[in-house]
């Protein structure tokens, strides 16, 4: 079973906020049930199209999602963009291309931001082409970032657009709920390559320790497990992982 719920060792949940993990998705893997959810919003929400220029600026969980997801389009070209080299191990593992920003290729159809920082976001506004759409999936939280709209933004007739997981898009929300949306998530958690995302795992009693790590210095960590260790043999201890 999979449930979002913070972390702790017991809860209880209404029956209607558990999910059931589909044939091939180990449970291992469904740790990136949430943030597969998240790219796929995102992906609603960008609404790519066949043979598409995609950046996806910020290789991290997220972003390694949404390439991953918007490389299964025919014909689209998806490039990874972010300033840690060492993402491009990751991306060649997805089957994606890599660049560092100031590599990166400019004239994208659309392109996907997912670092959650300004410069990242310039960057986003940069490699997009005339007329593109630029989808920001980050959280900034309360900070506060200033772009320069006042540059090439309007002549280029560049759109800059939010996508947020809490809401579905105006096109899925006639048919779509969340736990269709969710279903969805943890039957596409069935690709071993998705594995690469995963760098990680550490015992439950860890977590404040490793918290505080990975606030200030996250280094390569994408996906970091945390397993509850309890005392109801090693099958329990599979059972039950999670993920900061």
């Amino acid at each position: 079973m999979f449930c979002l719920y913070p972390h702790q060792t017991r809860y209880r949940v209404p029956a209607a906020a558990l999910h059931p993990l589909p044939s091939g998705v180990p449970v291992a893997r469904a740790v990136l049930a949430a943030q597969m959810e998240t790219a796929i919003n995102g992906l609603w929400d960008a609404q790519p199209r066949l043979g598409d220029r995609i950046a996806i600026v910020g290789a991290g969980t997220l972003g390694c999602l949404c390439g991953w997801l918007a490389g299964q389009i025919p014909g689209c070209e998806v490039r990874l963009i972010d300033i840690n080299p060492r993402r491009a191990e990751t991306a060649a593992a997805l089957g994606l291309d890599f660049s560092e920003p100031a590599d990166a290729c400019p004239d994208a159809d659309l392109v996907i931001h997912t670092s959650a920082t300004q410069q990242g976001l310039l960057s986003a506004l940069a490699l997009a082409g005339d007329e593109a759409t630029v989808l920001e999936l980050s959280w900034f939280g309360t900070r506060e970032v200033t772009l320069p709209l006042g540059a090439a933004f309007h002549p280029r007739r560049l759109t800059l657009r939010s996508s947020q997981v809490g809401r579905l898009p105006l096109g899925q929300g006639a048919r779509w709920d969340v736990r269709r949306r969710m279903r969805l998530a943890l039957s596409l958690l069935t690709e071993p390559a998705l594995d690469v995302l995963i760098t990680g795992e550490e015992a439950f009693i860890e977590l404040p320790r490793i918290m505080a790590e990975l606030s200030s210095a996250p280094g390569d960590t994408l996906m970091q497990r945390i397993r509850y260790d309890c005392n109801n043999g090693d099958a329990d201890k599979r059972a039950r992982l999670t993920n900061v």
